[in-house]
């Protein structure tokens, strides 16, 4: 299991993303043109991260907003983990 990141880590990693500190997780939003788009990206999401076996939050409202949320729950914190999917999600944006 990973060790939870300091503060000082975490905001070092967060200066690299568009991410924000939301509480104890990091979170983003994306707006997409329509619900499709939206959904079409939530599975994008989904195969990332079961590949990976970490899994964010997915909070789709609106009809064509996506969130995202994640922390290392079995960690207890935020992990390197966390930061490096949130990359890898960022990359998906297309």
């Amino acid at each position: 299991m990973a060790d939870p990141l300091n503060e000082d880590e975490i905001a070092s990693r967060l200066r690299r993303l568009t991410w924000e500190r939301e509480g104890d997780e990091i979170a983003r939003e994306w707006r997409f043109e329509d619900f499709t788009e939206a959904v079409a990206f939530v599975n994008r999401v989904a195969e990332v991260a079961e590949e990976a076996n970490h899994h964010p939050d997915i909070f789709i409202h609106g009809w064509n907003k996506v969130k995202l949320a994640l922390i290392n729950h079995s960690a207890g914190g935020l992990t390197e983990m966390d930061f490096t999917m949130a990359a890898r999600f960022d990359q998906l944006e297309g």
